[in-house]
């Protein structure tokens, strides 16, 4: 990474706060780690320990507000939150501020208040494009309420984040891939991907209880966020989260869906076999490929427990991957023959 620096976020839940509705898979607090909002006071301390703790390489760091509706909550209190983090615009390490809401909670008014208080990037919990499913697991917003807020946000110069779920009651794959391609046609900054996880004491586990919803499992769940992550890299959209985020021990409480705590790389990994296989498929040699990556994307290359190599192999056998510092791209493939193989460097697996 350029200059090694990188950003860091100081994460402020508000559990519940300003939702008016309980979502079919809501538990926040399980997802954070705590049922009770911070007070400004604590907020304003927990951005000081988070801004003095900071370690160097990190350049910036935003403060982002998340785990409810932050521009429903009720407004002093929102203003509030806002006016104890001000002090620390000052720091020169500041990088701005992130709230996370509802579509139905944005107007001009809200966006106005924001812009003031130096909130910069704003993400919206989108979830499905499809009013069945987010009527279903009762959001108790329609789809067009996402794409308004989408364009008031980008129309007021905010950064502008969506995020989605998979998996929901009354979706399918073909419903979650549509809403990926909807969401990127509101040309976001970033996107986050949560694949369904359900939750004691949530409506999705009642459902799954009486048989009328079962959500999809780990191999579907990365063959579907593979296909998206490539989908929104290849529009330019960053996906910054993939796959929920929790406190140890949620993984023990999830009654079923996907939690993985590699689930990014397990999609970054199934989407490079994916480039691979179909440029292997473009060329059409019968030479016994190598493909050469840098080091850092070997394990990558390689796939979990080497399940990459083992499916290469099979449709190419002798095939290798090599580990070379002098790749630039992503991967490069060459044809051998046993005088090639004997000059090339690096490390070989397979």
């Amino acid at each position: 990474m350029k200059g090694r620096y990188f950003h860091a976020n100081i994460p402020i839940f508000v559990p519940h706060k300003g939702c008016p509705h309980r979502c079919s898979f809501c538990d926040q607090r399980t997802i954070a780690g705590t049922g009770e909002a911070p007070s400004p006071a604590e907020a304003a301390d927990l951005c000081r320990s988070a801004f003095l703790g900071l370690p160097p390489r990190f350049q910036k760091a935003e403060i982002a507000f998340f785990g409810g509706s932050f521009t429903a909550i009720p407004r002093e209190e929102m203003t509030a939150l806002l006016e104890a983090v001000q002090p620390f615009r000052e720091d020169p390490r500041f990088g701005g501020i992130r709230v996370s809401t509802r579509p139905d909670a944005i107007n001009e008014e809200i966006l106005q208040i924001l812009e003031n208080y130096g909130v910069r990037a704003i993400e919206l919990g989108a979830q499905s494009l499809y009013n069945e499913v987010l009527e279903a697991n009762g959001r108790g917003h329609k789809a067009e309420e996402v794409r308004q807020a989408a364009e008031l946000i980008r129309g007021k110069g905010f950064s502008l984040g969506l995020q989605m779920m998979t998996g929901l009651f009354q979706s399918t794959p073909e419903r979650d891939w549509n809403t990926g391609l909807g969401l990127a046609a509101l040309a976001p900054d970033t996107v986050r991907i949560y694949p369904t996880v359900v939750f004691p004491g949530t409506e999705l586990a009642r459902l799954m209880e009486t048989g009328a919803y079962q959500p999809p499992g780990l191999p579907e769940t990365v063959e579907l966020c593979a296909r998206l992550l490539g989908m929104f890299e290849g529009r330019g959209i960053r996906v910054i989260r993939l796959g929920l985020h929790g406190e140890p021990g949620v993984d023990q409480r999830a009654l079923g869906g996907c939690f993985h705590p590699a689930l990014g790389e397990l999609c970054c990994s199934r989407l490079f076999l994916e480039r691979i296989l179909r440029r292997l498929e473009t060329e059409g040699k019968k030479e016994t490929p190598v493909v050469l990556v840098p080091p850092r994307l070997l394990s990558q290359a390689l796939g979990q427990k080497r399940k990459n190599l083992t499916e290469l192999q099979r449709r190419w056998p002798g095939l290798t991957i090599r580990a070379d510092a002098g790749i630039k791209e992503d991967f490069l493939i060459l044809y051998r023959d046993e005088e090639r193989e004997e000059k090339q460097g690096g490390v070989v697996c397979g």
